[in-house]
């Protein structure tokens, strides 16, 4: 089978191939921080990408190539503490974006616009997001910081972008809306004295306070719609003081 031939702007592209390849949009990716060389739940990230990997191709990827790809990426980048992505498409082709480091510090508290979308086969953290990215902008236009997706009944999935989870003053909530369980949100959970429930939109006002979390961080959340939520400094300290016990892993 000979290669298609693709051009971008006038210009023949140097591997048409590996450029179909990513066009494609058939694929999934995973995303964290690195710090000094080292990744939170790097082990958490390495099952996600070797079980979607079966998931979609029908083949495993194994930790230790993912690792070798990432640490050669990272030291070319020249970067120690970094942003960095990995996406995996057909035939188990690899590619690693590395760009500039997300604050470690606690998010500006976000408020959300609701909207009915879920994402489909949200238990995968696949490419083609649109349905996602479309209501996200959506809501960045509306003055809003971030959508937050629910069912058709209002039901609380996830934000477009991150996990949300709810206090209700003894308990840390994560809706059980289907929804990609994030690797950021996996380590927290245990931490937390957390439950999993329902939570609808119906439900927002008899919560105290939210937050967003997700690969860049941890945010508060200050409102629903025209839900207010209190920023709560003792429930996000928690919350950061766990998220920083977690010990990280060497990519190397």
């Amino acid at each position: 089978m000979t290669s298609p031939y693709i051009e971008i702007d006038g210009t023949p592209a140097p591997d048409p191939a590996l450029l179909a390849t990513l066009m494609s949009g058939f694929g999934h990716f995973t995303a964290f921080q690195v710090r000094d060389g080292r990744v939170k739940g790097l082990g958490l990230h390495l099952a996600r990408l070797d079980r979607s990997t079966r998931e979609l191709f029908g083949e495993g990827l194994p930790g230790d190539a993912v690792r070798a790809r990432l640490s050669g990426a990272v030291a070319a980048s020249g970067r120690r503490d970094c942003s960095a992505r990995v996406y995996v498409y057909g035939g188990t082709r690899l590619a690693v974006v590395v760009s500039d480091p997300a604050p470690d510090a606690l998010g500006a508290p976000q408020r959300l616009m609701s909207v009915e979308y879920l994402r489909p086969a949200p238990h995968l953290k696949h490419l083609g997001g649109f349905g996602q990215h479309y209501h996200r902008a959506a809501a960045l236009r509306a003055g809003y910081d971030e959508a937050l997706l629910t069912s058709g009944d209002g039901e609380v999935a996830e934000a477009a972008i991150s996990n949300i989870a709810f206090w209700d003053g003894t308990s840390v909530v994560w809706p059980t809306a289907p929804h990609l369980s994030g690797v950021t949100m996996t380590l927290l959970e245990p931490l937390l004295g957390s439950v999993r429930r329902p939570v609808s939109l119906t439900d927002l006002p008899d919560h105290r306070a939210a937050f967003v979390a997700n690969a860049r961080g941890i945010a508060p959340v200050s409102g629903v719609d025209a839900v207010d939520f209190a920023v709560d400094g003792e429930l996000m300290a928690r919350v950061g003081a766990a998220y920083a016990s977690v010990e990280a892993e060497e990519i190397a």
